[in-house]
């Protein structure tokens, strides 16, 4: 009987992302993202997207507290709580590194 294919930490396989992360990097402009980010996502997983790297740009500033951000945006606090942590605690730094580059 053969084995399931291996699963990472968030379920998918690992080919799957690296997949993922190949298409993500063939994409040349801001229409081509959006051209993908329509066929890949619904409305309302692309407006969490957008919401999460606002939120870590406000956050990234550091002029506004959660209650500010969240009267600003309407992102739940708790969604600011997270995108907060992954920014400052996590070993990733996806959104520190994407803030950069987008700043810089």
């Amino acid at each position: 009987m053969a084995q399931p294919a291996r699963m990472d930490d968030t379920g998918a396989q690992p080919a799957d992302e690296v997949m993922l992360c190949r298409a993500l990097l063939s994409l040349r402009t801001q229409e081509e993202a959006q051209r993908f980010l329509a066929d890949l996502c619904t409305p309302g997983e692309r407006r969490s997207f957008a919401e999460r790297i606002r939120v870590a740009a406000l956050l990234d500033e550091g002029a506004l507290s959660y209650r500010e951000i969240n009267a600003q945006t309407g992102v739940s606090t708790a969604t600011i709580a997270r995108v907060a942590r992954f920014l400052r605690d996590e070993p990733h730094q996806g959104y520190r590194l994407v803030l950069d580059r987008m700043n810089g």
